[in-house]
């Protein structure tokens, strides 16, 4: 008689999975943005069932209520990634709606009150004034008809009137009014620099009138990133500077700087997008902050004047974002066995309340993959970082003597970072028998500026050699079929995906998630925040043409033999379709098996659920015929061009 407790021997792919991609699509709702308004706690959340909308929650006095009801969607596309799509003081909540980019206004209870005019001004980061009656935002002005927006810092009066305060830098994040409303403090910096290479801190007195006076810089250069200026509750301004090669906690007093706690950690993240916060004063002699060790997160409380740091317990391995305040600490974190949750913390205690879910309902935890950290060789004697998922599905079980297939994934940025918290979309493989390498390859955030900076002038060789050489070690480890190793990557990832099968001979098949195929071609259509990216990247302007062309998968198609399919958002202005198409085009003329999926109404990221539902599945047909596993009827059929029956 059959135990029909003892798992199923099945070919891995063909595993019968729990997780499907509606269960994906439906369960991940994205968290974000969180904000502390004396007993409230504001957040974010997306909705993929109403096309990717997001939309403004509030926790008060144990309910939850909706603030900004379809059809608003808090969001800004302020260096085309947007963040800090709203402020809230004193129950008054400011937003911006992306469809049209105008500030709106919320009262307590009232309808959204429109406040700005203009759809060609976008706004990101605001600060409350009230005793000017205004907001201090950063604003990007796309009416000039200028190839490029102008960035300047400017106030936002609650009627409306608009005043520029400081302008003349290429970009602008983080304006910061001291407690007593007399000191404005911001960020600064110009091309062809990104905000993780060098950004200025600058402080000024704010006049009787409302203007900037004796503006200086107090910390910052060509080659040291700063993040989130704050000031503590006495008025002292508190940053995070890489300046020892880690992004570590300093205080700016009496015209000195001083490091609060020196540690091969890293107390802040890379500039992405507006908003970000891993630290917050619980007063002004303590600070609850997030650090990042290896890619995983802890928090601690920090003493600013005995600079002793005291780890606080909890179940989180990342930590997106906290805020603090006297009374609570809130933050987004998650786990391998949590999915990302909005949580409030005691400090005194550990003990949490978990106000909000990213998945709702999780599945059996038998039919999650847990991952493993490990680190690695790579080439020319470097160390290399991922997150290996074995598969996992308490059904079923390899056949006898089978290595799963792996999936290895390059990460998008390519300054981010993989972390280990749980993601149904990653699930949603291991459950069907493939393991996955989540890389963290030279160049990621979290490991220091000197791990960051590996990948200056190296952008599609060292990213691509760590994801080769992860394969590699788990194939000789005998923890994967060297036959069937798969490659996947979204935007910079995509780079890498493309860069590895025309360069290397590893990878048996590729996904490309509105990759980049052509560097030359992505300069050309750049916006504004990436548009010098590449001097760092690959080369500067002088020297690019000849590297562009060496490091371009596009150039290089009569090396790819290896099956790929494409996915590409029809509104992407962060990596046009042209890229994809162009690529798609030239291993359709050379007779390799390709498959190209276009989804109208998406951009850099797809946000609704029929596209994630729609691109899953395909992605995962596409490896089944590739691999000649049988796919079951459920799924959709997926032209995939000179691929034989």
């Amino acid at each position: 008689m059959t135990d029909p407790h003892r798992p199923q021997a099945a070919p891995c792919g063909t595993w019968t999975s729990p997780i499907s991609a509606a269960v994906v699509a439906a369960g991940a709702m994205p968290l974000s943005q969180l904000a502390l308004d004396g007993d409230d706690v504001l957040w974010l959340a997306g909705r993929a069932s109403e096309a990717g909308r997001t939309t403004l929650l509030r926790r008060r006095a144990g309910s939850q209520a909706e603030l900004t009801p379809a059809p608003f969607n808090v969001r800004n596309r302020v260096h085309e990634y947007g963040g800090g799509a709203y402020a809230v003081d004193g129950g008054t909540v400011w937003f911006s709606h992306h469809a049209d980019n105008r500030l709106y206004r919320v009262e307590d209870g009232a309808e959204p009150v429109l406040m700005t005019k203009e759809e060609a001004v976008r706004y990101a980061d605001f600060v409350p004034d009230r005793a000017r009656q205004r907001l201090v935002a950063v604003r990007e002005d796309h009416l000039a008809g200028e190839a490029h927006p102008v960035n300047t810092i400017c106030a936002v009066g609650f009627d409306g009137s608009e005043t520029i305060l400081v302008d003349g830098n290429d970009f602008y994040a983080a304006p910061r009014l001291s407690p007593d409303g007399r000191h404005l403090a911001w960020l600064c910096w110009d091309h062809p620099r990104m905000p993780w290479q060098g950004t200025e801190l600058w402080v000024a007195d704010v006049a009787a009138d409302g203007s900037l006076v004796d503006g200086r810089m107090v910390a910052g250069g060509m080659d040291e990133s700063i993040c989130q200026p704050e000031w503590s509750p006495d008025g002292l301004l508190h940053f995070v500077s890489d300046r020892s090669g880690w992004w570590n906690l300093y205080r700016f007093e009496h015209g000195v700087v001083h490091a609060l706690c020196p540690r091969e950690a890293e107390f802040g993240g890379p500039h992405w997008v507006f908003g970000g916060s891993m630290y917050g004063f619980r007063s002004a002699d303590e600070i609850v902050c997030t650090y990042i060790e290896e890619g995983v997160s802890r928090l601690a409380r920090l003493s600013t004047r005995g600079c002793t740091l005291t780890p606080i317990d909890t179940p989180y391995q990342e930590i997106r974002e906290l805020r603090v305040s006297a009374g609570k600490v809130a933050l987004l974190a998650g786990s391998p066995t949590i999915a990302l949750e909005l949580a409030l913390v005691d400090v005194e205690t550990g003990a949490r309340e978990v106000l909000a879910r990213s998945i709702e309902t999780l599945p059996d935890e038998a039919y999650l993959s847990v991952p493993r950290s490990i680190r690695y060789p790579s080439a020319n004697g470097r160390t290399a970082y991922a997150f290996h998922y074995a598969p996992t599905n308490k059904d079923y079980a390899p056949d006898d003597g089978e290595l799963p297939p792996l999936i290895v994934i390059g990460h998008g940025g390519p300054t981010g970072m993989a972390t280990s918290t749980l993601k149904l979309a990653t699930q949603f493989w291991t459950s069907r028998g493939f393991a996955v390498l989540d890389v963290n390859y030279g160049g990621s955030t979290g490991f220091g500026r000197h791990y960051r900076d590996l990948l200056r002038g190296q952008w599609g060789v060292i990213d691509v050699e760590d994801c080769v050489a992860g394969a590699r070690h788990l194939a000789e480890q005998g923890l994967a079929d060297p036959e069937r190793l798969l490659i996947r990557g979204s935007s910079a990832g995509g780079l890498t995906t493309l860069s590895a099968l025309a360069f290397h001979d590893v990878f048996k098949a590729g996904a490309s998630y509105y990759g980049v195929s052509d560097l030359a071609g992505l300069d050309a259509d750049s916006h504004k925040f990436e548009s010098h990216y590449n001097e760092y990247l690959i080369a500067p302007k002088a020297q690019a043409a000849a590297v562009y062309r060496q490091r371009s998968p596009i150039h290089h198609t009569a090396s790819l033999t290896r099956p790929m399919i494409f996915f590409q958002g029809l509104d992407d202005k962060v990596v046009p379709p042209q890229q994809s198409e162009a690529m798609v085009e030239a291993l359709r003329a050379r007779g390799v098996p390709v498959a190209y999926i276009t989804l109208e109404g998406e951009g850099h990221g797809f946000r609704k659920a029929d596209s994630v539902v729609r691109t899953l599945e395909a992605e995962l047909v596409f490896y089944l015929r590739v691999f000649g596993i049988p796919v079951p009827p459920a799924l959709p059929e997926v032209e995939i061009e000179n691929l034989a029956a």
